[in-house]
């Protein structure tokens, strides 16, 4: 596969995968503002995008946090642009993707650009980004061969859900208010298989331990660095039988290792600082796979985040 058509199928992944978690962080922090109106408002704005890697500010409210972080085309942080960058690495990638899943990311974009999603309520706008990349994933799924080329997208998918994961954790423990895990729950689509396996109580360390390291979930810290490991697996036909050669495949062994076998009664010790070291770990990854399978062609780098 040429090494440009590879690169814009793993950033449709990684595209799509912002938009959507980026739609639902937003979405767990207006809640937050709800549940608990002795939040500042302002400073937890401010803490948002520096997390979220927007420009940094020192006055922000939560107009500027729906501006920087979802309407402006121009903010390389925001829903808008990144839908965008979905749509130019799919028109680059036209001969590989179906065209199904052309057409669904054309008609995304289509609906929220020249301001549309603007001119919707947020919860409104948060749903539709939320559904529309939906569709586009279970179409991939669907109508792409499960070949070098989905892998790619797949790569790009959990790579993008395993860094935006650990931001959503990390702005929970930074509001540290009582629902703050409940929201981050909700905010990863995981409220409801929660409670199947744990019950109706919602305590941090049950709430941690189930969006960090459950393998069965799909949006699990776990679950989606044994999927990017898996991809890698499968594109590296030359793996040796002894180690692993390849750094991206180290880097997220090695992350997921430092998950799975920590003390269970220690999941929420130094939280922020390791969903820190894991955003770090998913930029290393990013840039390892660039230099094994894109070198051929001019890099992408994604300037929304740290």
């Amino acid at each position: 596969m040429l090494s440009r058509i590879a690169e814009s199928l793993f950033w449709i992944g990684r595209y799509l995968e912002r938009a959507e978690d980026t739609c639902r962080i937003v979405e767990m922090h207006l809640q937050l503002l709800v549940d608990d109106p002795t939040v500042d408002q302002d400073d937890a704005a401010i803490t948002l995008l520096a997390v979220m890697g927007a420009p940094s500010v020192e006055v922000a409210s939560t107009t500027e946090v729906l501006r920087a972080l979802c309407y402006d085309p121009v903010s390389p942080a925001s829903v808008a642009a990144t839908l965008g960058g979905a749509r130019e690495a799919a028109r680059r990638a036209r001969e590989t993707v179906s065209s199904e899943v052309w057409e669904a990311i054309n008609t995304t974009w289509n609906s929220v650009k020249g301001g549309r999603l603007q001119r919707m309520r947020p919860t409104a706008a948060f749903r539709l980004v939320r559904e529309r990349c939906a569709v586009i994933t279970g179409t991939a799924d669907q109508t792409m061969s499960h070949d070098e080329g989905w892998l790619f997208l797949t790569l790009g998918r959990s790579v993008e859900r395993i860094d935006m994961t650990a931001r959503l954790i990390s702005i929970a423990q930074v509001a540290g208010t009582q629902s703050a895990w409940s929201n981050v729950l909700r905010g990863c689509g995981a409220h409801h298989a929660f409670v199947r396996s744990y019950g109706g109580v919602t305590t941090d360390r049950d709430a941690a331990e189930f969006v960090l390291l459950d393998r069965l979930f799909p949006r699990s810290v776990v679950h989606n660095l044994r999927g990017a490991e898996a991809a890698l697996g499968a594109l590296d036909l030359a793996a040796s039988t002894r180690g692993y050669e390849d750094e991206a495949t180290r880097l997220l062994g090695t992350a997921r290792a430092s998950l799975e076998y920590r003390d269970p009664d220690r999941v929420l010790d130094d939280l922020p600082q390791r969903m820190a070291e894991l955003q770090r770990t998913c930029n290393k990854v990013s840039q390892a796979i660039t230099e094994r399978y894109f070198s051929g062609s001019t890099a992408a780098s994604w300037s929304g985040g740290n």
